[in-house]
């Protein structure tokens, strides 16, 4: 009799204990991308140790919905004239016209047309992405990474073919594919 009662009182404990939150629930809202967030990309190579840098220059804003996660939304921009590589040879380049072009195509834009959440701190974000003139859709992969007050950060991957925006010079020595490695900073 004694264990039927206590085995009672401890479902009707866990019963009444709260169920923890989504991450997101207290993160609701509309935030700016901080530009000190950090936008990084590597481009393999076969037999040799590719192209590593990070795009500096990034703005943009996001809402996060707890509650309806597909009306959630996310924009970022990109200067391209601000890729970091540690070689200059390497960044001129990428800054030319056989790249990113920035005489003619001064900003890189993702825009999201879907979110879909994948896991208790993950989504999977769909959306458009327009570089050099081109727009098509990718999909990036984002996990929650923490909040402060006011704040709050994702880390966010995705790979991006280079060939359909016609930065595809030096396929097939240099791979197609862009990975990127993205931590992601919005404040209030």
């Amino acid at each position: 009799m004694k264990y039927s009662y206590s085995l009672t009182l401890l479902m009707a404990a866990l019963a009444c204990t709260p169920v923890s939150a989504s991450p997101f629930s207290s993160a609701a809202g509309r935030y700016r991308i901080d530009p000190a967030s950090h936008i990084g990309f590597s481009i393999a190579q076969v037999a040799g140790p590719g192209i590593k840098g990070a795009i500096l220059d990034i703005s943009g804003q996001f809402d996060i919905d707890p509650d309806q996660p597909a009306k959630s939304y996310v924009e970022i921009s990109l200067n391209p004239s601000s890729v970091k590589t540690g070689q200059e040879r390497v960044e001129n380049f990428l800054k030319s016209s056989a790249v990113f072009n920035i005489a003619t195509y001064p900003q890189i834009v993702f825009r999201s047309s879907r979110v879909v959440q994948d896991g208790p701190r993950s989504a999977v974000v769909e959306g458009i992405l327009t570089a050099k003139g081109v727009s098509r859709p990718e999909t990036f992969h984002a996990t929650f990474v923490e909040q402060q007050k006011g704040s709050v950060t994702f880390h966010v991957t995705g790979n991006v073919p280079r060939m359909p925006y016609g930065m595809g010079v030096g396929v097939p020595l240099y791979s197609n594919t862009v990975a990127f490695d993205i931590d992601l900073k919005g404040v209030r």
